[in-house]
């Protein structure tokens, strides 16, 4: 028993794996990586840094650079998302394959 699929069936099962890739391109874009890194250590460090202690504060010299740093991580992780959304990924041309050139022959 073998089964035998229209042109119409494979070219659907197509276009859904073309949007599964792109959905995956958009996910794993490594400006989100970054950027939702970078945001999370920023508010870590941030809040480090509201909290501070005067001797803490006192080593670095009278700056409190857990503050500075978190708000400079904060900023570098907003620049990425907003990058990230500014200049989204773009799919692939339909019928071109990454990695494969056209041959002239």
């Amino acid at each position: 028993m073998s089964e035998f699929y229209s042109e119409k069936d494979v070219q659907r099962e197509v276009t859904a794996l073309q949007g599964k890739s792109a959905t995956a391109a958009r996910l794993f874009d490594i400006r989100r990586i970054i950027g939702g890194l970078f945001v999370v250590y920023g508010v870590i460090v941030t809040i480090a840094g509201f909290t501070a202690s005067d001797a803490d504060i006192d080593k670095a010299e009278g700056v409190n650079i857990n503050l500075w740093t978190g708000l400079g991580m904060l900023a570098l992780g907003v620049f990425f998302l907003v990058w990230l959304k500014l200049r989204p990924v773009a799919p692939p041309p339909p019928g071109v394959v990454p990695g494969e050139e056209e041959r002239a022959e």
